[in-house]
């Protein structure tokens, strides 16, 4: 009697009896994963036993990487688990119609395929899910954390890595060129619907009530010395130099809620002391608990007083007075405030202007670190005036998040351009294609946020005479 199955010339009784054992067919799996052809598993098929232990060992790898992918407490969702197997499901069925017969001389059936391919796609699984919980738990360098760029590329090489394995393995079985095509298509689909349909996963992190920041105590002691640090901040103003276009600062950083704003009030303010010769010329108002007892409350009466107690010790038509505002912008071009449980109003363009032209100082530099801060152009705009915002009207600055050191617009103009010149209007045109780039990598989703510039005429020949004359300052004394 000839030795059939089915019609099927089957492999040698030695072939079909041998048991390979699990270590072969995880050591071939990982060879299949960086698309070498197994060797050793021809004419041969996994038992069952060995297939349930090469599945728990996938399931259990992929579990436990997915866990890590979430910090801190997390619930196992059962149905999110079972869900993701349709994939498998979907392999299953593609290679049950794309394999050929057996053949002694090479590997055959669709158990001894799966057995490989629930190795090989292990390596890549694990692969990304070791990125995935590098991130989770910020371990990943900034620069790719932070990245849209990198998580395309890698998300991309992976898929395109599984692929290759799937059709790599395939042709070890003798699917040929059409076969492989139709494989590859119908990889695609089912990937894509899995992006798109199974987007559960198998570890879900469990809502905590976030714990409330510490914040302000609103006593009486508190706001008795806010009182004090106001008036001490105002006195201390120093007086014009006779002869000398000054250059005095208001740095105003409303939102207490994230630390970003009160970092970049400390940095502008330092830039100005130290590059523009504004030491004693600078006021800081800032909401933040950490600064009650140390710097005035950035509040609209608060930024009014200060204007005027500048423009009392300053030259109101010779000297310079630089502006710069760091916060949440909105669609109406108010500047978000927040000093929790201190009441904070907003502070709209309107109300800036009016109170630089009431305090009749004339010589501006005005500067907007905001989301849609492009509408703060009209209104601030003059002969007089330089303003610079972080957007246009229409679009979101970026890097004003939780975890942002500075925002793009200040880090790329203040912190990096304006140490390496005086010029305003050239730090700005340095600055501009810095931030485009960032925010390409960082991949900004509704575009580029388009920083404006508006320079009035009167106020150019002031600028250039004092970049001369900070430029020239001998090097011992050189802010």
């Amino acid at each position: 009697m000839n030795d059939t199955v089915h019609g099927e010339a089957a492999p040698p009784a030695a072939a079909r009896d041998a048991a390979l054992g699990v270590g072969a067919w995880l050591r071939e799996g990982l060879r299949a994963a960086v698309l070498l052809r197994p060797k050793g598993v021809a004419g041969a098929s996994p038992r069952v036993h060995e297939l349930f232990v090469l599945t728990l060992i996938a399931v259990t790898i992929e579990l436990a990487l997915g866990r890590l992918e979430v910090p801190g407490p997390a619930q196992f969702n059962v149905r999110a688990w079972l869900g993701s197997w349709w994939t498998v499901s979907g392999l299953v069925f593609l290679l049950w119609a794309l394999l050929p017969r057996r053949e002694a001389d090479r590997p055959s059936g669709l158990a001894s395929w799966l057995a490989l391919w629930l190795v090989a796609s292990l390596v890549p699984g694990l692969v990304s899910q070791v990125l995935g919980a590098l991130h989770a738990r910020d371990l990943l360098p900034g620069v790719l954390a932070d990245s849209g760029a990198f998580a395309w590329l890698a998300y991309v090489t992976l898929l395109t890595w599984t692929l290759a394995i799937a059709v790599r393995l395939a042709s070890a079985f003798g699917v040929h060129a059409r076969g492989l095509a139709s494989l590859f298509a119908g990889l695609l689909v089912i990937f894509g619907l899995t992006a798109w349909q199974f987007t559960d996963r198998p570890w879900e992190p469990i809502a905590q009530a976030p714990e409330p920041p510490p914040g302000l105590t609103l006593s009486q002691e508190t706001i008795e010395t806010q009182q004090v640090v106001l008036q001490r901040a105002l006195d201390q103003v120093a007086a014009e130099r006779p002869g000398v276009t000054d250059v005095y600062g208001i740095v105003f950083a409303p939102y207490g809620e994230e630390d970003v704003f009160r970092r970049e009030s400390a940095m502008v303010a330092g830039v100005l002391a130290q590059r523009f010769d504004a030491q004693g010329r600078v006021l800081q108002l800032v909401n933040h608990v950490d600064t009650a007892e140390t710097l005035p409350w950035a509040t609209p009466l608060n930024l009014k007083r200060a204007i005027a107690a500048v423009a009392k010790r300053m030259d109101r038509e010779r000297d310079l007075l630089v502006v710069y505002l760091t916060s949440h912008g909105a669609g109406d071009f108010q500047l978000a405030a927040s000093n929790p449980p201190l009441q904070v109003d907003t502070v709209s363009p309107g109300e800036l202007r009016a109170a630089l032209d009431e305090a009749g100082i004339r010589n501006r530099v005005i500067a907007i670190s905001a989301c849609f801060s492009g509408g703060w152009v009209g209104p601030l705009a003059s002969e007089s005036t330089l303003v610079m915002t972080a957007a246009d009207a229409d679009h979101t600055s970026y890097g004003c998040g939780k975890l942002s050191d500075l925002t793009f617009f200040g880090r790329a103009l203040f912190d990096e351009q304006l140490r390496k010149t005086h010029s305003f209007e050239r730090a700005f045109a340095a600055a501009v294609p810095l931030i485009r780039r960032r925010e390409n990598e960082a991949g900004k989703q509704d575009g580029f946020s388009n920083p404006q510039i508006s320079i009035g005429e009167r106020v150019r020949p002031l600028l250039a005479e004092l970049e001369k004359r900070l430029d020239g300052l001998p090097a011992a004394s050189r802010p």
